[in-house]
């Protein structure tokens, strides 16, 4: 799932390659991807992209100051910017994985495509950005907040850290996979329960969501869309890398699996060398 450093990413290549463009016309070809109505995509042709930025997850591409086309990329959902489309026809409702289709005066654009059979992409044309329900539910920014309103979120949503962590509504733009590698940094269990933070879990916990989101972001922009993937996966050091040695002390990277996701962490650096208890295994051996 594209994350905040990924989505900073696509925001700043888009405003290098498509603003001052104007837009040609949007192509809607999963229908359930386009959750309004009103104004339709028609109301975007000729209007300039004048800007791109991201609220959260959410990438935000504007349309002459006035149009916001929205967009939740969801978990296998991603941006394709072609220099030239191979054919003028437009898109079918219903085929392949392209769900939205942006194109420009150039004869560029971009496409928003996903993967897998369920389809949660979502977009939506707004006049205001905070028309868009999920945006208007955002927590503070997770690359900007303040250690007083960090600390105040945090304590504030009892749960098992890892969770709250990821609350969109708690604080903006963490997802599974900065979670783990944020936890990990901080030296700190996903299970701890949130609201017993100490000042220094607090602390370290917010130092490590502002490096670890900082050296993404650094590591992301400037790349080309079709890279950001790869560049994620080679930053990580234990999310997706269950059975390979934890960077830091050695240790193998164990894993937590749940019904339809799972996180990795590293015994020693975050939970006193005890490995948590892994709920598909438990369940085998009852």
């Amino acid at each position: 799932m594209p994350e905040l450093p990924e989505v900073e990413a696509l925001a700043a290549y888009l405003r290098e390659r498509a603003v001052g463009r104007r837009v040609d016309r949007i192509e809607v070809s999963a229908i359930s991807a386009l959750k309004t109505y009103d104004p339709p995509p028609s109301a975007a042709a000729g209007r300039e992209v004048t800007d791109a930025g991201r609220h959260g997850k959410f990438l935000d591409v504007v349309l002459d100051g006035e149009l916001h086309l929205v967009v939740h990329l969801a978990r296998a959902g991603w941006l394709h910017y072609r220099d030239a489309f191979s054919s003028g026809v437009p898109l079918r409702p219903g085929k392949g994985p392209i769900a939205l289709r942006v194109r420009l005066d150039d004869g560029s654009g971009f496409d928003l495509t996903e993967a897998g059979t369920q389809k949660k992409l979502a977009a939506y044309l707004v006049t205001d950005p905070a028309q868009v329900p999920g945006v208007a539910r955002l927590g503070p920014d997770a690359a900007t907040v303040d250690l007083a309103t960090f600390a105040e979120r945090m304590r504030g949503r009892r749960g098992q850290l890892k969770g709250v962590l990821t609350d969109q509504q708690v604080l903006a733009g963490v997802g599974n996979a900065y979670s783990d590698e944020i936890l990990h940094a901080a030296r700190l269990s996903p299970f701890v329960i949130s609201d017993r933070l100490t000042d220094d879990q607090v602390a370290a916990l917010h130092t490590a969501t502002r490096e670890v989101l900082g050296g993404a972001v650094e590591r992301s922009v400037g790349q080309r869309a079709a890279e950001l993937k790869g560049e994620k996966r080679s930053g990580l050091r234990v999310h997706a890398r269950t059975g390979l040695p934890c960077p830091v002390c050695g240790d193998t990277v164990r894993e937590v699996s749940f019904a339809d996701s799972s996180l990795q962490y590293c015994p020693t650096c975050q939970t006193g060398g005890k490995p948590l208890a892994d709920r598909r295994l438990s369940r085998l051996v009852r």
